[in-house]
């Protein structure tokens, strides 16, 4: 990939890394199913409004709907509302590709090679020892919740795959369309209309503008703007090539929420992270990929376009 590609490919595993520090604040003030209906309410009203429908069968998107959006986002919010840290969420978050990995056998009989075998097992491995020390030094259930949001994430991809769209944009943004209803009937039901209520009369004022702004932020930047120059690197390049960028979101993320939040990561759970990182780039990459040689060409392109803007 050119130099100027290769970094907006950074700037969108940041923007999704510093989003988990948006959600946090946003948790501040609005209720965990309430902000996820809210999240994709902003996004699903304009969608409805001015962009045509993906030409898939409906029953994949309302499934990609539900897993992505509905299961994901009340899990990771309920989760990060009881005290799941934003930085560890970003990584906990991660367990989707084994997860996806391993329903694609299942539901798509896709081939479980031996390398994926070992990328499923290095990245369970990392998240077991993450969970071992939270449950060793705080409440294991966040952690569960995001593991949950991880699973619902690889549901959503799997019905995302079984589209076969030739529109992927088109696609994400009418897969906000189904969420909102749902997640709003079950906040009704679990938090109630009074703590919505309430939610809604500070979203304005001094104390909750800032929740607001996160909720924004969440909204436009991480889903439109992030997911649109993804996938539009997606239509210009490998998915090999760009894929491999999403893993530094958890880097972005634990490092944005240290220097937001002040949260700090216990030496096992580093171990466990670098353990997740590398099993999900073991397991997300082609063999063929690795024997082409693309890694060594996309440095070279990079240092090349470095040469040229110099001598510009």
């Amino acid at each position: 990939m050119p130099l100027r590609h290769s970094t907006l490919a950074v700037m969108v595993a940041a923007l999704w890394g510093i989003n988990f520090v948006a959600i946090d604040l946003s948790l501040s003030i609005y209720p965990p199913l309430f902000l996820a209906a809210l999240r994709f309410a902003l996004v699903a009203v304009p969608t409805l409004l001015f962009v045509r429908p993906p030409q898939v069968p409906w029953r994949w998107l309302i499934g990609y709907g539900l897993g992505f959006g509905v299961l994901q986002f009340a899990f990771l919010y309920w989760g990060m509302a009881i005290g799941m840290p934003a930085g560890l969420a970003s990584l906990v978050l991660q367990a989707s590709a084994p997860f996806t990995v391993l329903l694609g056998v299942v539901f798509l009989r896709e081939r479980l090679t031996a390398r994926r075998v070992l990328g499923i097992a290095l990245a369970m491995a990392g998240l077991a020892l993450v969970g071992w020390q939270r449950a060793e030094h705080a409440a294991v259930l966040p952690f569960l919740l995001t593991l949950a949001a991880g699973f619902g994430w690889a549901l959503g991809n799997i019905s995302s795959r079984l589209t076969h769209t030739h529109e992927p944009f088109r696609l994400m943004l009418w897969m906000t369309v189904i969420p909102p209803v749902p997640l709003m009937l079950l906040s009704l039901g679990a938090e109630g209309a009074d703590r919505i209520g309430a939610a809604l009369a500070a979203a304005l004022t001094a104390e909750g503008i800032g929740a607001t702004l996160g909720l924004l932020f969440t909204a436009v930047i991480a889903v439109v703007a992030g997911s649109g120059i993804w996938t539009w690197l997606l239509s210009k390049h490998p998915a090999g090539l760009v894929a491999p960028f999403s893993l530094l979101v958890p880097v972005f993320g634990m490092t944005s929420a240290w220097l937001a939040l002040g949260e700090t990561v216990r030496p096992g759970e580093l171990v466990g992270a670098g353990l997740v990182v590398v099993g999900v780039l073991i397991g997300s990459l082609s063999v063929r990929w690795w024997r082409s040689g693309a890694w060594r060409r996309l440095g070279r392109r990079n240092r090349c376009d470095e040469t040229s803007i110099a001598a510009s």
